[in-house]
């Protein structure tokens, strides 16, 4: 693998990694959301 190939993997990895990380953080907050929905009522 030339340097050039490992740095567009690593670019893409790095992409992929905060897209999940955002999807996850939003699954945490639609939990909570939902969670203090239950709990108000």
């Amino acid at each position: 693998m030339t340097p050039e190939e490992k740095a567009e993997f690593m670019r893409r990895r790095k992409g992929r990694n905060i897209a999940l990380g955002l999807v996850l953080g939003g699954f945490v907050l639609l939990f909570y959301l939902i969670t203090i929905v239950r709990v108000g009522d």
